[in-house]
């Protein structure tokens, strides 16, 4: 279906978004789930659990496509989680398991543009204590929900084009791929071609309704497995 408008210039141009007064900035606030609770980065209450979960066995690879880490010894990673704590852009999140109250795992937003309604959510570490679970899966749906709560019309994701299991996190979450942005940068002396992918406001309702309904508890046995996937349920949407 497509919607006849008055061009203003004798081009084609996109469609009005009227009274457009921007996006809001996202707060150091807890966004609270039924697996997870996502809080304000604190190096002094999460520094201590995010270290040991970093450095149980296969958590090396987590440091593979960041261009930071991993580190030398608790002092410096905690250091580096002091700094990040301290920016608003990335605005770093730790993702605390509510069974055990251990962090488990941190994200961000990043590239906040307000006036354009555009953000990004990156900087992604998820220990072994996280990986694979449904509580994170719960985090990236708390951070979606709150970043569309404040207006932001585009929320992103961006990983190294290498990174399979980022891209395949991407589109079972329901971002829709949208290209390669080749020789994007250089990390740890490595070329990175970056994948982009994103999920446009429109999408959200559909989204979020998929969520809710995967999130829901009576869609998990005893054992926490689950019945219907969340895959499934995000790409009709």
């Amino acid at each position: 279906m497509t919607t006849s408008r008055v061009l203003e210039f004798p081009a084609p141009v996109g469609a009005a978004v009227p009274d457009w007064q921007g996006a809001e900035l996202p707060e150091r606030r807890v966004l609270e789930g039924r697996l997870c609770r996502v809080e304000p980065l604190s190096a002094e209450r999460h520094g201590d659990d995010l270290w040991a979960a970093m450095n149980l066995a296969d958590a090396e690879h987590n440091w593979t496509y960041l261009s930071y880490g991993p580190f030398a010894d608790a002092s410096a990673y905690r250091a580096w989680l002091a700094e990040m704590a301290s920016r608003e852009d990335p605005l770093f999140f730790a993702i605390v398991d509510r069974t055990t109250a251990r962090a488990v795992g941190v994200a961000s937003f990043l590239r906040i543009d307000a006036g354009a309604g555009t953000i990004e959510v990156g900087h992604i570490n998820f220990s072994p204590l996280l990986q694979r679970r449904s509580a994170a899966s719960e985090a990236m749906f708390l951070m979606m929900r709150y970043a569309f709560a404040l207006g932001y019309r585009r929320y992103e994701w961006k990983c190294d084009a290498l990174n399979q299991p980022s891209r395949r996190a991407a589109a079972r979450l329901g971002f829709t791929f949208e290209g390669m942005f080749r020789q994007a940068t250089v990390v740890k002396g490595r070329n990175r071609d970056t994948a982009w992918f994103s999920i446009i406001d429109s999408e959200w309702p559909a989204l979020e309704k998929a969520f809710e309904i995967w999130l829901a508890a009576d869609n998990f046995d005893a054992e926490g497995h689950q019945y219907v996937t969340l895959g499934s349920l995000t790409s009709p949407a």
